[in-house]
């Protein structure tokens, strides 16, 4: 079986339910750019309960832009501050200081382009849950795909995903219950090496 997603800011469990449940990934790279997506976002779990880091983008004069040409607005120091939320959210975690070195350059480096952006945390996650990725990237939109399962529908951050997914323990589960279908980093962050397992363990549906 082979999936057709959108690349997006430290994908949501589910979508990575999606991408180590398959033989082969193809990347989204030639739709429009909108917003209110995981394109630029991802939701992880603080002090306060459920939060949102947003990547800002600068936008384009034209009604569309192409998601590959967008680019990311740095005047405002969002790398430094999406750390700090990360270093406040997760540093008690059981597994932040065994990925903290892999992560951290992310977040120091200049990054130009929300895509090209979008798949170094990719790889860098990929390599962090030791997931071995078949992926190309498409070359032409194509509203209707036959020959993948389309998880397209996964970038709408806000659209809930229908599947349950197994409980695991969170950080502040105590204050506010367990939250699903966070960023990935939530899940390697406390569940560490352990979740590849748990990710091939689960299922989604594309309905």
């Amino acid at each position: 079986m082979s999936i057709i997603v959108h690349p997006t800011y430290f994908p949501s469990i589910a979508h990575y339910v999606a991408m180590a449940n398959t033989d082969e990934v193809c990347f989204e790279t030639d739709d429009n750019f909108l917003k209110q997506t995981y394109r630029n976002r991802c939701y992880i779990y603080g002090a306060n309960g459920k939060m949102g880091l947003n990547i800002p983008v600068i936008h384009s004069q034209k009604n569309r832009q192409k998601y590959k040409d967008v680019k990311i607005f740095n005047d405002d120091n969002w790398q430094s501050n999406h750390w700090k939320s990360l270093l406040s959210a997760y540093r008690t975690s059981p597994f932040f200081e065994y990925y903290e070195d892999d992560l951290k350059p992310l977040f120091h480096e200049k990054a130009d382009y929300i895509l090209d952006f979008n798949f170094k945390c990719l790889e860098v996650i990929n390599a962090c849950l030791q997931l071995e990725v078949k992926a190309s990237k498409t070359r032409q939109y194509n509203k209707d795909i036959v020959d993948k399962t389309d998880f397209r529908f996964l970038v709408h951050a806000k659209k809930e995903v229908n599947q349950a997914f197994e409980k695991y323990t969170q950080v502040f589960s105590n204050k506010h219950g367990y939250i699903s279908n966070l960023s990935i980093l939530d899940l390697l962050f406390n569940e560490g090496p352990n979740s590849l397992n748990y990710l091939e363990s689960q299922t989604i549906s594309s309905d």
